[in-house]
């Protein structure tokens, strides 16, 4: 029975712009074993459409469809709930703004106007932004959302800060946690991917990521299998001192192969 891999990307299937060793071959493997693969990433600074172009600049082929990330989460959210009459204040970076558009996502730069607010990544993030962003919440009680709970990114040299950090300085200011989070590990997140990207059950899938607070409480939270890899962020040590416990454990997707696909005992790489 084919089953379903939600593919993370940053640390997973490549750190920047280097693919991590085996990854190609891994992927292919599972294709052709007649497996449906998608790639989720949290990382809202890039378009759907880059990721499609990066991939494929890595020897990997995948489609629009194929490819998810927080910005697209996002913009289903807000097309849900908003009304004809809500406006969006926004933080983040053009490829964000890039989606909430596409999705026809009414967008306003005056925080007096706004009834939603979007946090994203945004490298150039100030004191007027947050300023703004809460001018909407404190007169309009604008509903606060964000991309992504990640608080930093894997770089080759190391990680640097994340919506995460957004969302602190907010949470900061406004005195309680926002009001939601779209990407890994949401649970709204999860229903499309497994609902309306691979049409499959929960059970028939597996989420491989580097996070152990993203892609593994994602999988853990909604009844999907997780494979946790070791070629970003998380350590084994780290593992054991977290609630959040993989299905699998891999050094890296290269060694995707070693998953019984047809049994569900857990297996851990050295």
């Amino acid at each position: 029975m084919a089953k379903g891999f939600i593919f993370d990307l940053d640390g997973t299937v490549y750190v920047e712009n280097q693919m991590i060793e085996g990854g190609k071959e891994a992927i292919e493997y599972l294709r052709n074993g007649g497996h449906k693969v998608v790639f989720f990433t949290n990382k809202s600074i890039s378009t759907r459409h880059d990721y499609v172009k990066k991939l494929k600049g890595l020897g990997i082929e995948a489609s629009i469809d194929e490819v998810i990330n927080s910005n697209y989460i996002t913009a289903k959210f807000l097309k849900q709930h908003m009304n004809r009459s809500d406006a969006v204040y926004v933080i983040g970076e053009d490829a964000l703004f890039e989606e909430l558009i596409h999705e026809g996502i009414r967008i306003t730069e005056d925080p007096n106007q706004a009834t939603y607010v979007v946090l994203g990544w945004d490298r150039q993030f100030n004191y007027q932004k947050l300023n703004d962003a809460y001018q909407a919440w404190a007169k309009n009680g604008a509903v606060i959302l964000a991309t992504n709970p990640d608080r930093t990114c894997p770089v080759v040299d190391g990680e640097i800060p994340d919506c995460g950090s957004i969302i602190g300085a907010m949470e900061g200011t406004i005195g309680k946690p926002i009001d939601y989070i779209m990407g890994k590990p949401s649970k709204f997140a999860a229903d499309i991917v497994i609902r309306d990207v691979l049409h499959l059950k929960p059970e028939e899938c597996y989420i491989i990521g580097d996070r152990l607070e993203t892609d593994i409480r994602m999988g853990n939270d909604n009844g999907i299998q997780t494979v946790l890899v070791l070629s970003g962020i998380t350590t084994k040590e780290m593992v054991k001192d977290s609630v959040l416990k993989p299905s699998y454990i891999l050094q890296s997707i290269k060694d995707i192969h070693q998953l019984p696909l047809h049994r569900s005992l857990p297996i851990t790489s050295h």
